[in-house]
Formats: structure tokens, C-alpha cells, sequence
């Protein structure tokens, strides 16, 4: 029977539900809150909404139900909303306390309709068994010497009266001639402080106003304190003085001038824990105003405990501890900083607590809401903060003082502590986070107009100069606060940070930075006069002159900009590994603003590469080049004579496929690499940020590569990101071009000795001018006499050179010298500009489609005659423009100049290393690894993005290497009269 009951309420639920839901439901309401409900409503904590209160009702204090009015007592209260008021006789109109009872009220009733009585007087509303009295009587506390008594705050209650007004009165008033302030009573003929300036200046905003807080408690806080040493009121007027920013002054008698009054009339006291400045009784709150004295303090005495990043006696924590204490002076608790006791910005308690481990620069900085702020800091606490340490002969817990910098301090209406002159500075010893004390008006009560806001803490840690055991100086609190003038709490909103940064003195490395710069600068100009005076030699000109002296510079460009870049990699190397790998700590990373000389120098060296770069591709734009073709006529063919009616015997043209094969081989090989450039970036990009490299860039004693999500992310140092990519961009490009020379050239292929092969096989020479007087030659002559040849006649002559049946390669007799470079004469220079001139008279290749005829055959007649006087040359020939062949000396090798001047006769060296390709890119790998690198890193320290680096250095790569090649090729064809249309 039951089952079946339940089963059908089942059914009669299922179908309300669906009858319900049938249509298009709503599920949003009205909005509503307490303080939005009008006088004779309340809010209904069920419903969300407002109610309706009775007729002789209004809504309660707390806004959540209804209470009766004055005149009206309650009939029925049970806890609901729903309440029942009656409304009280004339000769009882008052009101009970507890709202319950009618009451007669001898002295009249208050507003709320509640009897009221005088002071010192207590309302008595029943007997001592609870019965209620039927008119309420007052009750005079006995203020004489017998009991000293007076009423309590609400009114209840005698109470023994404060102890001032006993001891000065003997009583329970501040009669005349004594002085009642702030609660408390004063004889007048006490030796009082002056009298205290109760105003608060809010500089930043231009704004004085009398504070409340100050105007009850300055006065009485500094008498009491000087005539009774009482601690809470001394700690309470030192916290006013740390609310008007520790403001000094000669003059002035607010609340730090009271302070300095009564330090100095408590003199006889004697001092705390024999530090000078802590008099007994009060607030430790300066480090004296003598000049001089923070740098003692800061620069003086060493922290008494060390620091270690590794190694069984690790040690990376800071414990800051605080002694905090409220307005009045209470003192609340010992606490650690950790868990975000400084720091106004919210955040995990993984991350807040990174600030205190050492080595870790922090950074924190946010944006945080007003009404927030005046909700959560409504009573102003105060902090000593000190730094725990463990002594090691005794193994005691000891406490080391922080100073704090108030760079809002004024001395004599200067702001002394925001100079860098550590001498001027005033330490001070307490802060607060926040003050919505003092900048309250008329009531104490009321919202303060002005709110202080510490918006920037700074923790600053000084490594001892020259320490290997991780010593360190006391640590700095710089505080600089901020002023809000408060309008619309919920609408304003205030910026706060807070950082800790380590620092040593870097004098010492910048010095020998400097020393390092100046020496091999030095040097450097000494290489570039010895490169000026091998270039005057190669050009043929033994003049100074303007061209000179443009020469050395751009020279001294280049070699100042390698200057540049093995500084800067050393440093960004040294930091890496000295900081990152020490145990004991004898190292601290540079300050960002310390890091700029470091910036400016890979920006100096970057901007002077940039210009060898521009001058090396200037150069090989400008090159002379020429391809000597060996190939002789083989017999004569039939030829009918234009003009002529006949037919003339002439000798068999010759091939110019062979010379237009090689040029294209030659304009092929113009920007090959001896690393692969897409690879290196993708590597270097890929160790970085997959792999984790980048993770050792942190300002962190961390040599991990990997981090967790939840733990804190240092800010980045440009020195260890420049470091670190320094290593990989150069050890990946070490590995590409040890296995591009000892693997890939030798089992794959080589195309620099493949083509001057080709050049061989194809039986064209390369004649190359980088200079006047100076270039280099690739001796491709073959050895068969014939190249323009068939397959089967081709495969032939390889087998005999392969079986050693012919003669060798070399331009000596039974030598395989093929490549030289060489020194020409002046004469032969003069002869080969006079037939080149009329050679690129058109300043480019002599278009086929689009030339006259005559011109043509003057282009064709000034290449067959370079041809045949080069080849001449080459064959001994001319005897008054003759050359040797040797080797160069050791000196000349490492030098790269050459001793001997081509006086009569020009110079051919045997050049084993084909030193042809540095007319090359291949030549000259590391003026462009140098230049790629620094560009990455330049692109790096501007944009802090690895991945942007990469994607912008790889398209520079491309953009120059299409302007080489385009430039490149049109050179070719200009100077070799190969069609540019042929160049594929």
C-alpha cells in the first residue's frame, strides 16, 4: 500500500514538473540590497527582495527585519520577520533597553524613546531580582576617594575611574587648573609638551585637514608618554609620527616634532639593547639626523650570517620577521613576512613567498580597488621589521634590525631620501601598509577624505664587496606612499608594487670591462693599419689619401665590432656561469638600470657589424671576373660571306654553352653557407624554448630548466638571456661547421672543390680581381686539350686521369695546383683595364634582342680578346707582363698580406685553401654567424621574445641572401658578357 501511495506522488510531481516547464521558464529576479530598502522596509534574507514592515514599525538597524517605534514596546517576537508592536501608556513612554516593557523615564526619553540619564550616572531599570521598577532611576557613580568610580562608556556600570584623573585630581574629574585631553588628566603644573599641531599635509595632493585621530590622542599620547612613560602612548605617538610621513623639522610641533620633544627630555632613561637611537620606553623610530650615518649603517656592518645558492648548508632564505602593533599603540603579535604580509597585491602563497628566497629578484605590481582597500585596511597596522639570524659560535636566535627608507621623509620641507646621495638620507625604522586613519575629519567615524597608500616597497640586499662566503650588508625597505583622495571608492582604483632586488658593486667589472675594451681596441686598430697597409699593396697605391684613410675605418669597423662581440659574449658567459653555478655566493647579477652599459655595448657592436656587413657585400658586388675558356677551334667548316658571293673556310666555333654552365655554377655557389641558416634558427629557437635553456635567463638562483606553472617567474636579465643565447647560437653553429668540414664535404660534397673541378673538366679558367692589383685565379685548363667533347670520348679522358695516364692538373708542370692567389703588375692591371673598358662599355651585357649589330661585334670582338690575352698571360706570353709561381711565407699566411710588391714581374702563390671564396659567402661565415647573432640578440633585448627574434633573423637571412644573388648575378653578367637571361 505504500509503495503504491509513493508511486503515485511520484506521478503527481512528475506531472506539476512537466506542466511547470512546459513553456519557456525565467530564472532571473530583481536585484536587491539592505541599505536599498526604504525606512518602513526590510530585507528579506529568503527572498532576496524588500518587505514590508507593520504600521508601527521600521526596518532595524541591521536591515534584516523590522523593529518597533519609538513609543512602542514588543508584544511578540519569534525570530521571524513577523513582529507585533504595542504602543506605550502617557505616564510610561518610555522603553525598556531590551524594547519589552513600558517604562516612566524621570529625565525624559532619547530618540530611540529609550530613558536617558546624566554622566556619571547608570540607568536602573530593575531590582536585583529582575523585577521590572515601574519608573526608571539614575544612579550617581561615587567619584570620591572612597571608590573612585564613574559610569562605563554604555552606561551601565560604575567603573573605577581612568588612573590619571586619580592620581592628578584625587578624584573622578579634571577639575581646573588641570588639563583633560585624549581621556586622560594632566596637572598643570606638570612639565607638558607644547602644544601638538593636530593637522595632517597630504603634500602630493595639496591638501591639510585636522585629523580626527590626532586631534583626540596627540596631546594626551605625548603627556602621557613624557610624564608617566607610558608604553602604549609612546608607541601611539610614534605611529602618528609614522603617519605624517616622519616629517622633521626644527620648528614644527606635530607629531614627530612631539616625538623628537620627548626623546629629548627622556634622555636620563637610558637607551634599549645598547643601540643609541631605541630610548627606553619608546618607538625605535630614526637612526639619528647626522649627516653620514645611513651610509654607516648600510655600508659598515656586515649581516652576521651568510648565504648559499648550493650544497649541504644551503641557505636562500631571508626570514623577515615583524613586531606589529595597532594605532594605539597595542602591541599585536611577532609575525613572518611570508604569506604576503608587505605586499598589498594578492596572489598564490607559492608565489608571495618567492620574494624571501635569496638570490630571486621580485616583482610585483598590480591595480587594486579603493573600497576594497578601505574595507580590508579599515585599522592601520604598524611593523619593525627585523631579519632572524642563528649566531654561529652560541647557536642563539638573534634579530638584526631592517632600516627603512620613507622616501615621502621630509627634513626642513626637503626630500632628503630621494637623492642617490646615500650620505643625505634619513633611515627610519617603522612603516604601514596603509593609513585610513588619519586622514578622517571632524568624526572618527566618518570615511576618511584621504587615505596613504605604501604603492611602492622596495627590498634592496647588497652583496659585500670582494666576499666568497655569501656575505651581505643589511638590508634596505624603500617605501614611497601614495596619496588618494577619496570620491567614489568603487569607481577609484590605486597601483601598488613590491619588489626585492640584489645588487653588489659593480665598479670593479665595469673597470675591467672598460680595460678589456681599451686593450683590444687598441689592438684592434693595430690590425686594421696592418689591413690598410695589405690593401694599399694590393691596390697598387702607395699614396694617403682620403680613399685611405675611409678604408682603415671601415676596417677599424669591422674589427671594433668583433672587439665589441667577444666582450659582450664574455660577460653574458661569465654571468651566466659565476651566478648561476656558484655554491657560496661572491656574485650578484647586475640591477636592469646597471645592465644598460651592457646594452649600449651589443648595440655598438651590432650597428659597426652592420657596416662591415654593408662594406663585404659592396665588395663582392664590385669584383672583376672573367672565365677564361681553353677550348681551341677542332678544324675548319664552310661558311658563306655575308656581302660576298662565296663561300670562305673557317675554323669551327667553339661552344659557349660550356662558359654559360660554369657561370651559373659560379653564380649558384655565391651564398652557399658552411652552415645551414634555417636550421641554426630553428635549433637555437627550439633549445630555448622547448627544451628550456631560456629558464636560465631568470633573475634566480635556479639552474633548472624547467618550471613549475605554480611557481613565481623572475624577471628576465638581458645579460643571462644575451648569455645564454650567445652559448647556443655559437655552440650549434661550432657543431654545424665541424660536421660540414670533417663529414659532409668529404662523404657528401664539397662545392668548392667541386667546381673548380667543373672548371677543369670544362676547360675554363677563373680569373678573379677583388682589388686592383690582387685576386685570385682557378687554373681550369684540361689536361685532355679538349672538353667540348662527346660521352663516350669524356668518360674516356676521366678514366685515363683516374688510371694517372695523363699529366696532372696544376698550372706548374707535374703539380695539382689549381687555385692561386695572386699579385698582378701594374702594367698587366692597365692592359687588362683597357681591353675591360671596352668590354662593359654599356655598363652591362650586350642585350641580343636589342643591339645593333655593330655593337654586338665590338662586345664579341673585346671578349674574344680578353680571352686570348688573359690566356696568353696564363701561357708566359708576354714577357714584360710575366708572373712567378711561389709559396707564401708563414707571416704572410697568418698577416694576410703580402711582403713582396709585383714590381716587374706578377705574383702567383699556391693557395691550397682556395681563399677564392671569400669573394664569397662561404668565405666569410664569420662575419655573418657574428652579424645573425647579434641581430637576434638586439631584436631579443628590445622585444624580450625569442620567437620573434627567430622569425625576424631568419627573414633577414633571406632578404640579403636575394640581394646578394640578384646583385651578385648582375655583376656577373656585366663583367664576363654572360647573358643575365642565361643565368638560371
Amino acid at each position: 500500500m505504500a509503495t503504491a501511495w509513493r508511486l503515485l506522488g511520484m506521478v503527481v510531481l512528475e506531472v506539476a514538473f512537466r506542466a511547470r516547464f512546459s513553456g519557456a521558464q525565467s530564472f532571473s529576479l530583481p536585484f536587491r540590497e539592505a541599505q536599498g530598502c526604504d525606512g518602513t522596509q526590510y530585507f528579506d534574507i529568503a527572498s532576496l527582495a524588500c518587505g514590508q514592515c507593520g504600521s508601527s514599525q521600521r526596518k532595524s538597524v541591521q536591515g534584516t527585519s523590522c523593529s518597533c517605534l519609538p513609543g512602542f514596546k514588543l508584544v511578540s517576537d519569534n525570530g521571524g520577520t513577523s513582529i507585533t508592536c504595542d504602543k506605550c501608556p502617557e505616564n510610561k513612554s518610555g522603553v525598556t533597553q531590551d524594547g519589552w516593557n513600558c517604562i516612566a523615564c524621570p529625565k525624559g526619553v532619547t530618540a530611540e524613546g529609550k530613558c536617558k540619564c546624566g554622566v556619571n550616572e547608570i540607568l536602573v531599570e530593575r531590582a536585583i531580582n529582575g523585577a521590572l521598577l515601574d519608573a526608571a532611576s539614575c544612579v550617581q557613580c561615587e567619584g570620591t576617594e572612597s571608590s573612585f568610580a564613574a559610569s562605563n562608556v554604555l552606561g551601565n556600570m560604575c567603573i573605577r575611574c581612568e588612573p590619571t584623573f586619580i592620581s592628578v585630581s584625587r578624584s573622578c574629574h579634571c577639575s581646573e587648573p588641570n588639563i583633560s585631553t585624549g581621556g586622560l588628566c594632566f596637572s598643570a603644573t606638570g612639565n607638558l609638551p607644547p602644544k601638538g599641531i593636530t593637522t595632517v599635509r597630504f603634500g602630493k595632493l595639496g591638501i591639510t585637514l585636522i585629523s580626527a585621530w590626532f586631534l583626540k590622542n596627540l596631546q594626551a599620547s605625548a603627556a602621557a608618554c613624557l610624564l608617566y612613560a607610558n608604553i602604549t602612548s609612546c608607541q601611539a605617538l610614534g605611529n602618528m609620527c609614522v603617519m605624517n610621513m616622519n616629517y622633521l623639522s626644527s620648528a614644527s610641533t606635530d607629531a614627530c616634532g612631539l616625538f623628537q620633544y620627548v626623546f629629548a627630555n627622556t634622555a636620563g632613561l637610558g637607551t634599549v639593547h645598547s643601540i643609541s637611537f631605541w630610548r627606553q620606553n619608546l618607538p625605535w623610530l630614526y637612526y639619528g639626523d647626522q649627516p653620514g650615518l645611513a651610509s654607516q649603517v648600510l655600508d659598515t656592518a656586515e649581516f652576521p650570517s651568510s648565504f648559499t645558492f648550493k650544497g649541504t648548508n644551503k641557505n636562500i632564505k631571508l626570514k623577515f620577521v615583524a613586531a606589529s602593533y595597532d594605532a594605539r599603540g597595542n602591541f599585536l603579535k611577532w609575525q613572518y613576512l611570508e604569506g604576503g604580509v608587505l605586499q598589498l597585491c594578492p596572489d598564490t602563497l607559492m608565489k608571495l613567498n618567492a620574494a624571501y628566497i635569496f638570490g630571486t629578484t621580485y616583482q610585483q605590481k598590480c591595480t587594486i580597488s579603493v573600497s576594497r582597500i578601505l574595507k580590508d585596511y579599515s585599522d592601520p597596522v604598524f611593523y619593525d621589521v627585523f631579519l632572524e639570524y642563528i649566531d654561529e659560535e652560541d647557536g642563539q636566535l638573534y634579530l638584526w634590525a631592517v632600516p627603512v627608507l620613507n622616501l615621502n621623509l621630509q627634513y626642513n620641507e626637503m626630500f632628503v631620501n630621494r637623492g642617490s646621495n646615500m650620505n643625505s638620507w634619513f633611515l627610519t625604522r617603522r612603516m604601514f601598509l596603509v593609513d585610513t586613519l588619519s586622514g578622517r575629519e571632524n568624526d572618527l567615524g566618518n570615511q576618511p577624505k584621504v587615505i596613504r597608500i605604501a604603492s611602492e616597497i622596495t627590498i634592496s640586499i647588497r652583496l659585500v664587496p670582494n666576499t666568497q662566503r655569501g656575505a651581505i650588508y643589511p638590508p634596505l625597505i624603500a617605501v614611497s606612499y601614495s596619496e588618494v583622495l577619496i570620491q567614489n571608492p568603487s569607481t577609484q582604483n590605486a597601483v601598488v608594487s613590491f619588489s626585492v632586488n640584489y645588487e653588489m658593486n659593480q665598479s670593479e667589472a665595469r673597470s675591467q670591462t672598460d680595460i678589456a675594451l681599451g686593450v683590444l681596441g687598441g689592438l684592434a686598430v693595430l690590425w686594421s693599419l696592418l689591413k690598410t697597409a695589405g690593401w694599399k699593396r694590393r691596390i697598387g697605391s702607395p699614396m694617403i689619401d682620403l680613399q685611405t684613410v675611409l678604408k682603415f675605418l671601415l676596417f677599424y669597423t669591422g674589427d671594433l665590432a668583433n672587439v665589441f662581440f667577444i666582450i659582450t659574449v664574455g660577460t653574458g658567459i661569465y654571468w651566466l656561469i659565476f651566478f648561476k653555478a656558484q655554491q657560496y655566493i661572491s656574485v650578484l647579477l647586475p640591477l636592469p638600470s646597471q645592465e644598460d652599459y651592457f646594452v649600449s655595448y651589443v648595440g655598438c657592436g651590432f650597428t659597426l657589424k652592420v657596416v662591415q656587413f654593408l662594406h663585404m657585400l659592396v665588395t663582392q658586388f664590385t669584383i672583376d671576373i672573367f672565365f677564361i675558356d681553353w677550348e681551341r677551334p677542332k678544324g675548319k667548316v664552310l661558311k658563306a660571306v655575308e656581302g660576298e658571293n662565296g663561300i670562305k673556310s673557317t675554323a669551327t666555333p667553339v661552344s659557349i654553352w660550356r662558359t654559360y654552365f660554369i657561370a651559373n655554377e659560379w653564380n649558384e655557389i655565391q651564398t652557399i653557407r658552411k652552415i645551414n641558416p634555417l636550421f641554426q634558427v630553428l635549433a637555437v629557437l627550439f633549445f630555448l624554448e622547448i627544451v628550456g635553456f631560456s629558464n636560465l635567463a631568470l633573475m634566480d638562483s635556479s639552474s633548472s630548466l624547467s618550471r613549475s606553472p605554480e611557481s613565481y617567474i623572475a624577471p628576465w636579465s638581458r645579460i643571462l638571456r644575451y648569455g645564454v643565447t650567445a652559448v647556443l647560437w655559437l655552440v650549434i653553429a661550432i657543431i654545424q661547421m665541424a660536421y660540414f668540414s670533417v663529414f659532409y664535404e668529404r662523404f657528401v660534397e664539397d662545392k668548392i672543390r667541386q667546381f673548380v673541378d667543373l672548371c677543369c673538366m670544362s676547360n675554363i679558367s677563373v680569373f678573379l680581381l677583388s682589388n686592383r692589383c690582387f685576386g685570385y685565379y682557378i687554373h681550369g685548363r684540361s689536361v685532355h686539350g679538349h672538353a667540348d667533347t662527346n660521352m663516350e670520348e669524356m668518360n674516356m679522358n676521366l678514366k685515363r686521369e683516374a688510371e694517372n695516364l695523363c699529366s696532372q692538373r696544376g698550372l706548374v708542370p707535374n703539380t695539382d695546383g689549381q687555385t692561386f692567389q695572386i699579385s698582378v703588375s701594374s702594367k698587366m692591371r692597365q692592359q687588362y683595364d683597357r681591353i675591360h673598358e671596352t668590354l662593359t662599355r654599356k655598363h652591362g651585357p650586350v642585350r641580343l634582342l636589342h643591339s645593333s649589330a655593330t655593337t654586338f661585334e665590338q662586345s664579341t670582338k673585346a671578349y674574344h680578346t680578353m680571352n686570348k690575352f688573359l690566356g696568353s698571360f696564363i701561357d708566359h706570353v708576354h714577357k714584360e707582363m710575366d708572373y712567378i709561381v711561389k709559396d707564401k711565407l708563414l707571416l704572410e699566411r697568418i698577416l694576410g698580406m703580402e711582403f713582396m710588391e709585383p714590381m716587374e714581374k706578377s705574383i702567383f702563390y699556391n693557395d691550397e685553401g682556395h681563399s677564392f671564396s671569400d669573394t664569397l659567402y662561404y668565405g666569410n661565415e664569420t662575419t655573418l654567424l657574428i652579424f645573425d647573432m647579434l641581430f637576434f640578440a638586439i631584436v631579443d633585448m628590445a622585444t624580450q621574445s625569442f620567437v620573434l627574434a627567430a622569425v625576424l633573423t631568419y627573414l633577414q637571412q633571406e632578404i640579403f641572401r636575394f640581394i646578394r644573388n640578384t646583385v651578385g648575378q648582375k655583376n656577373l653578367a656585366s663583367k664576363t658578357l654572360v647573358d643575365e637571361r642565361f643565368l638560371i
